[in-house]
């Protein structure tokens, strides 16, 4: 097993450095990057990183002399050739410098530390609901397969599922939020927080985070609920439960004791990735129809603004951990089931 982790680990340097070169070869064609921007600041127009999509070929640098340009390409770096900017950068993410931003005065590590408590309230509430929820109906409906509270408990997850985050978001937010005015339309907490006591900050930001939690959770309850009820009725109906039964177990025990560990193979397996994910995934349409500033919101500005920084540090950061996240998934297997064996 150690040749294999060994092999995944060094896996990872090619794949890592493909995914940056693609994104970073892509950005070199990207129009209205942070020098065109500062140039129509300059000259009294804002393009929004969106000139030469608006106005075809791109014309901003009329006005400005070549000096000038010569020194705002300097103050981005983009003086230097794109092999040697794209060699500096690999150097700064070895060492995890991932660089400062071209908007904030601020690093890209910062931007990410500030925006992440954001983005883990939302992530880790719908993770834990999720699971909590999911795992024990899906159990529920292998045992009562077929059954009325199958059908309906069916009908009600898919339908759930079908119903976009977003679409349910403006639908809380206009009935319990505007009309019943039960919840807060925006932020994750109060003006007053500071002067609040613990007990009533814990209650003020549970009674924040309930309609973006619930606009999040729903679709994630489907795939988890009927995962498991597939992976229950399919260990339930081999050879080894029949046996169990004939020497006269207790349906319990046979499905506590027998069926429940191979059955949550696939459920604990997925765990990992899910939970890391709960830290480092945000949901751009929920943050921005509740106001959270989150890491999803920051990518996509940082995408719109063309903050290069910001994009490729963010994408370095989450590649690496998205696969040591499938590394520690893939292990799982063996603890789970030992069994399997990766020779």
């Amino acid at each position: 097993m150690y040749a294999y982790i060994l092999k995944r680990l060094l896996l990872m340097v090619p794949t890592l450095l493909g995914i940056l070169l693609l994104t970073f070869v892509v950005i070199q064609f990207v129009p209205g990057g942070p020098v065109e921007q500062m140039v129509a600041q300059l000259e009294g127009r804002d393009t929004g990183g969106e000139t030469a999509a608006r106005g075809g070929a791109y014309r901003g640098r009329q006005g400005v002399d070549a000096a000038r340009i010569a020194e705002i390409r300097a103050f981005y770096g983009f003086d230097k050739p794109a092999p040697e900017r794209f060699w500096q950068m690999l150097r700064q993410y070895a060492r995890f410098d991932l660089g400062k931003s071209f908007f904030y005065p601020k690093t890209v590590w910062e931007l990410v530390k500030e925006k992440l408590p954001v983005s883990i309230s939302l992530g880790l509430w719908t993770f834990l609901l999720s699971y909590v929820i999911s795992v024990p109906l899906g159990i529920a409906k292998a045992v009562r397969a077929g059954s009325r509270f199958d059908t309906l408990t069916s009908l009600i997850v898919l339908v759930g599922y079908a119903i976009p985050g977003f679409v349910l978001g403006v639908a809380l937010l206009v009935i319990f939020g505007g009309q019943l005015q039960w919840f807060p339309l925006r932020g994750l907490t109060s003006a007053n927080w500071d002067s609040l006591s613990w007990g009533a900050r814990i209650t003020d930001y549970l009674w924040h985070i309930t309609l973006p939690v619930t606009a999040s959770v729903l679709g994630a309850f489907a795939v988890t609920t009927m995962l498991t009820k597939n992976a229950f009725l399919e260990e339930i109906r081999k050879q080894y439960v029949l046996t169990a039964r004939a020497k006269g177990l207790g349906e319990n025990t046979v499905l506590w004791k027998h069926v429940f560990r191979n059955a949550l193979i696939p459920i604990v397996t997925g765990f990992p990735a899910a939970f890391i994910g709960a830290f480092f995934t945000g949901s751009l349409l929920i943050e921005t129809l509740f106001s959270l500033d989150g890491l999803g919101l920051l990518s996509y500005e940082s995408v719109m603004r063309r903050d290069y920084p910001v994009v490729l540090g963010t994408l370095y950061l989450f590649t690496l951990i998205g696969l040591v996240t499938k590394l520690i998934s893939d292990l799982c297997y063996v603890w789970v089931d030992p069994r399997v064996k990766f020779d």
